[in-house]
């Protein structure tokens, strides 16, 4: 009987590319095109194209593994494994309380996964202790789309926009590395006679493709966005018309953009005036325009202002609400638009809706069959949490995330993750948070099981098991089933993921996220369907889903927009004596976030197979360093060493490092913790260095 092609969708980033999975004779998967999906066309990345390596038995987990009394961790039954867990939670949540138990989850979970944990962290354990690795990914973004139109979600358009619109400003992406199949949407822009800025202080891949590219020193994006705008002010390009129709607040953020002048911006980030005067005519010329952040203005201290900026200057030029116009996030992960919609985040509950909220409570509790005053209230954010490890936190359940590698002052992270009383990780790959634990569950993979995620685009789409698990392994649901089981709650944590969809899709009902009416049968059907959609009234057709938002009106009481006044200021960590230079840190094409699972795959460690230090050249002069030369990288909290690589892409003040490998060179050993205060969000992308050869 030969084996028949099954349509799903890559495991990594957050385009979620379509594909075709065909399990071959010798026991491998083959990855063919599947050109019926709009937003990758059929085409995959190096990634996309060798995730089926991950499957191979020799790279993966296949057995439970518990720490033995001498040390080591050793294959074990799934009832020994099970019991472990069960009974090392309870035993801690008697003696210490229930917040003394912690959840760490990721934002590569399904919804349907991403929803169970959720449950279980505040129904089973009753802890108030859960966040998830989604926290470092696009909060800030989150929160500022939140304060200015009521609602957030990454892109308020699909990508299918971007090449028909006239302008598009895209702040600290590189999407040419970090999702190469987008590229293609920024290429089209261009061919259609539009403009594309790139804002980046390296001239990455993504920058030699732009119109313009800015490179204002890292941390000074909310400077730029503020100059920009007073530009826009002083030039007249404002339009007052949409900002007295669909705004409000615009004379405080006026103001505080005024006083930003362009000689002064340019002082505080190096992008000259003559720059910025370019930047705003091109953005303003056409009738429709965009701007788009990723991680480069998100990780930082002040994120969510330095959002906010940006969201400033598309509602002064009318550039939101409007077709083919507007403010978007690139996000990052698989699901991390999904992984926070429904319930695995510190203050939310599923639906999107907040755990402050009595109303939420109580309508979530009612699908649940519990007491809304028994749910906890919000818990600690992730860096919080994870720094709270040892101390007020005891034990800690963990699921699809890699903290060692991936948590700011990660050698601090790792300390705290040691010094607990027990650690269970839920992974695919022996990573190195569970190489700590003492108790590690295999569980399925992208390709053996059935699950919803939620793209970039806020479409909804149905990942389908393509192939049987090995024995030995299970799946996150599985485990949550068996765990609140053996803590004495049998019933409402079912183990098929349409089932538990079917509950989430009640719990989000009426909810900003709603997705009461998608079921996988359209998800099937439709190839996705963009939330919100929800259930239509008795004898009405279904709701079409909603591929553009805010056209009509923003999800704010009076369905205005809002401005927020923001004013630049300070990195929370700014060179001096000491630490004269600046580090940013980000991702490369081969390897996915903290590589645990593309550094099992010979082809992605071949094109990049590790850590490295980019530098100026002049920087390299004065350092009496040479292409290849290790160099050591120390920032208050550690050091870093990997090789030089000496280019003039970079500014000259500023290295990088990406952060994919654990061991000598972790970059995120050095980086900063940082919080912004309103997302909580760390400082990933600045901190101050000192950079020595190390000999």
């Amino acid at each position: 009987m030969q084996n028949t092609a099954t349509p799903t969708h890559c495991p990594y980033c957050a385009l979620q590319c379509g594909m075709n999975l065909t399990p071959a004779a010798d026991g491998t998967v083959e990855v063919s095109e599947r050109a019926d999906f709009p937003v990758n066309r059929g085409a995959l990345c190096g990634k996309g194209r060798t995730a089926p390596e991950v499957l191979a038995s020799g790279a993966r987990l296949t057995s439970p593994l518990v720490r033995s009394d001498g040390g080591e961790l050793v294959p074990a039954g799934w009832d020994e494994a099970l019991d472990r867990i069960a009974g090392n939670l309870a035993r801690t949540r008697a003696e210490r309380g229930a917040d003394a138990v912690g959840v760490f989850g990721g934002g590569g979970l399904t919804n349907e996964k991403a929803y169970t944990l959720g449950k279980f962290a505040r129904v089973v354990l009753g802890t108030s202790q859960i966040d998830y690795n989604g926290r470092f990914c696009m909060s800030s973004a989150a929160a500022a789309g939140t304060k200015a139109f009521g609602l957030d979600r990454g892109l308020p358009f699909p990508l299918e926009d971007i090449p028909k619109t006239g302008c598009v400003i895209l702040v600290g992406s590189n999407p040419a590395e970090t999702m190469p199949p987008s590229l293609r949407y920024f290429t089209e822009l261009r061919e259609n006679g539009g403009t594309l800025i790139v804002v980046d202080p390296r001239r990455t891949r993504t920058a030699e493709q732009a119109d313009l590219h800015l490179a204002p020193r890292p941390g000074t994006d909310l400077a730029l966005a503020l100059g920009m705008l007073h530009l826009v002010v002083a030039e007249g390009r404002v339009d007052e018309r949409y900002v007295e129709e669909r705004t409000a607040g615009w004379e405080d953020a006026r103001a505080a953009a005024m006083a930003h002048w362009p000689e002064y911006v340019e002082r505080i980030t190096g992008v000259s005036v003559p720059e910025l005067r370019e930047a705003v005519r091109l953005f303003c010329a056409p009738e429709a325009a965009m701007v788009l952040t990723a991680r480069g203005p998100e990780q930082q201290a002040k994120g969510t202002d330095t959002v906010g900026a940006w969201i400033n200057l598309c509602l002064a030029t009318g550039r939101a609400g409007r077709p083919l116009s507007g403010y978007g996030c690139l996000t990052g992960q698989g699901n991390g638009q999904g992984g926070r919609e429904h319930g695995q985040k510190a203050d939310q509950l599923p639906g999107y809706r907040k755990l402050t909220d009595p109303a939420a409570r109580l309508h979530v509790a009612e699908v649940w069959g519990v007491d809304p005053d028994s749910l906890p209230g919000p818990g600690r954010s992730a860096y919080e949490l994870l720094d709270a490890l040892g101390t007020d936190i005891r034990s800690l359940l963990v699921m699809g995330s890699n903290p060692v590698v991936s948590a700011p002052r990660a050698a601090h992270i790792e300390g705290r993750l040691r010094s607990l009383d027990f650690l269970a990780v839920c992974d695919v790959v022996l990573s190195e948070t569970a190489a700590l634990a003492d108790v590690v569950l295999p569980v399925t993979q992208w390709a053996e099981e059935t699950g919803t995620t939620t793209s970039l685009e806020g479409r909804v789409l149905l990942r389908r098991r393509a192939i049987t698990p090995p024995d030995g392994v299970r799946g996150d649901l599985e485990v949550l089933h068996g765990l609140a089981g053996r803590l004495g709650v049998e019933k409402g944590f079912p183990t098929e993921p349409e089932e538990v969809f079917e509950e989430l899709r009640r719990a989000s009902a009426g909810g900003p996220a709603d997705y009461s009416g998608i079921d996988y049968r359209r998800l099937t059907e439709e190839n996705g369907v963009f939330w919100p959609c929800p259930a239509p009234a008795e004898d009405t057709p279904p709701h079409p889903g909603t591929p553009r938002l805010f056209l009509d009106r923003f999800a704010t009481d009076d369905g205005r927009a809002r401005f927020v006044p923001v004013a630049h200021r300070p990195s929370a960590e700014e060179p001096d004596d000491a630490y004269p230079v600046l580090l940013t840190t980000g991702r490369v094409v081969a390897q996915y976030q903290s590589g645990a699972q593309t550094r099992r795959v010979a082809e992605l460690n071949a094109a990049a197979p590790g850590p490295f230090v980019e530098l100026h050249p002049r920087l390299a002069a004065r350092l009496g360093a040479a292409e290849g030369d290790p160099l050591a990288v120390v920032s208050r909290r550690g050091r870093a060493v990997a090789p030089a690589r000496i280019t003039t892409g970079i500014r000259p003040d500023t290295v990088f490092m990406p952060f994919h490998w654990p061991g000598e060179g972790r970059a995120n050993t050095l980086t900063n913790p940082a919080l912004d205060p309103t997302s909580r969000m760390p400082e990933f992308k600045v901190c101050a260095v000192r950079v020595e050869v190390a000999r």
